[in-house]
């Protein structure tokens, strides 16, 4: 019989299989050949993390995945990004996989196996192997993880069978999951735990710290990739700028870290640009904050705000270098014991000054400071800072006392970045600093006796910025390797 087969038909583009077709299909197929994965590098500093959260809920089953496919258009996907909570306590990376911690503290990742070659799911699925490659056998998903795995179609069972009131889910990132457990009224216990996996993360281990210098090296040599790349002597695009350091997150890493800022001119006023669809014109600036995100999904956030010409002209030197002397403030004040609100009020002090010499403050820069006035902010606009990790803005969920009010460790990663914007219509400023928009930020280990700017190798000085772009555009440009 040549009839299609058509429990197989899975979309209106694809051919009819024949129920011949998909017989032929399931014989013929050695075994899968390989090297048999070793335990990952993390696979110990993540039982430590999943000990850590069993100790803050005992008794108790966690349940935490990694989050679902995305469509982007009809049957395409947006590209995956596991759950970061998830990937912190796991190291696995694949979609639709979900660790259960069971009250007796036992651990198990649930994941979709490799599909079997005898079955209609390895060639026609939208999992088959296939079509989206050889997957980890659930022996060696362990071998490599370190923790007990099982088959995912075995998940819906587990869930059925535990206690509401002591299961605790991360919920947002798989809708099977949160309807699989109720969650309690008002969502208090869920909550805890999704602001326990947020603390736990706001001081690094000595893995994840590599993680970062690994992912800021790379974005130096993004940041060297792009002065190689821009024109000073003829206008350019900012989408070329965007492309150049996409290419090389894409090579050296997994992608950018979030959404690359090239905001040329007075676009770098508008803080979240993101269209990055303007014009680089020489004698303007270039503000440009991007990281690669490396392939363990640690990113890093850096920016410079570049002269496109190669020379800062006098007014945007002026702007620049007050800029940085707040930053400098701000990376001083870094150190165990600071109170987090110490890095910001010690960059707006120098800033505040700054704009009340030049006459901008209506009012003197102390009277500005205090937390009920904050004129200066009309052209500072945000925080100096944040937390960095496998998040751009790492541990968002964290209570106001551990990070917003809370006092620096050892171990944690910021950002220091101050920034004044001049909007191209603000009648307040002088014509001549309308459309200035300058941010520098580096990322910062808070260490034993002070801090480490893991970002370096990128000069910060107006001067020594001009030299280095010299240098690397006399190297010309540079494919990624």
């Amino acid at each position: 019989m040549n009839a299609d087969h058509p429990s197989l038909k899975t979309a209106s583009h694809d051919l009819p299989l024949t129920e011949r077709l998909a017989e032929f299909m399931r014989t013929g197929w050695a075994a899968p050949t390989g090297a048999q994965p070793g335990q990952a590098e993390g696979a110990p500093f993540h039982a430590r993390r999943r000990a850590a959260l069993i100790a803050l809920f005992p008794g108790e089953t966690l349940v935490v995945p990694s989050g679902q496919l995305r469509p982007r258009a009809n049957d395409t996907d947006f590209e995956f990004r596991p759950g970061t909570e998830f990937a912190y306590l796991t190291g696995e990376y694949e979609p639709d996989s979900v660790l259960v911690i069971a009250a007796d503290g036992e651990a198990t990742v649930y994941r979709r196996p490799g599909s079997a070659r005898d079955t209609d799911e390895f060639f026609m699925s939208r999992d088959g192997e296939l079509w989206v490659g050889r997957r980890w056998t659930l022996a060696e998903s362990e071998a490599a993880l370190g923790v007990a795995c099982a088959r995912l179609d075995e998940l819906e069972k587990v869930l059925a069978g535990t206690d509401p009131v002591t299961t605790r889910v991360l919920r947002g990132y798989d809708s099977t999951v949160d309807s699989a457990v109720a969650a309690d009224g008002e969502g208090l216990r869920d909550g805890e735990l999704a602001a326990a996996l947020s603390e736990l993360r706001l001081v690094k281990d000595t893995w994840e710290i590599a993680q970062l210098d690994d992912a800021v090296a790379a974005t130096v040599r993004g940041f060297e990739d792009v002065v190689r790349a821009l024109p000073a002597d003829r206008d350019s695009s900012e989408r070329l700028v965007d492309g150049v350091f996409g290419l090389r997150a894409r090579h050296d890493g997994n992608l950018t870290g979030y959404g690359t800022i090239a905001a040329a001119g007075p676009n770098a006023c508008t803080l979240h640009w993101w269209r990055n669809d303007g014009v680089c014109r020489p004698g303007e600036l270039l503000l440009l904050d991007a990281g690669v995100e490396n392939r363990h999904y640690y990113t890093a956030d850096v920016t410079r705000t570049l002269p496109i010409s190669g020379q800062f002209t006098d007014v945007q030197r002026r702007v620049y270098d007050l800029v940085l002397a707040g930053q400098q403030a701000g990376i001083e004040a870094v150190r165990p014991g600071a109170l987090w609100r110490d890095i910001h009020r010690a960059c707006m002090r120098v800033i505040a000054a700054g704009l009340q010499e030049w006459g901008l403050l209506p009012i003197p820069a102390e009277e500005s400071l205090r937390d009920d006035v904050g004129l200066h902010r009309r052209w500072t606009l945000h925080a100096s800072g944040h937390m960095l990790g496998l998040d751009v803005h790492d541990c968002g969920r964290a209570r106001a006392e551990t990070y917003l009010d809370g006092e620096l460790r050892a171990g944690m990663v910021l950002t220091v970045e101050p920034g004044l914007y001049f909007q191209p219509d603000d009648e307040t400023v002088p014509a001549e600093l309308r459309g200035i928009g300058i941010r520098i930020e580096d990322d910062v280990l808070v260490t034993e006796d002070g801090c480490r700017v893991l970002s370096a190798a990128l000069p910060r000085e107006a001067r020594e910025v001009e030299q280095w772009m010299a240098a690397q555009r006399a190297s010309g440009p540079r494919f990624p390797s």
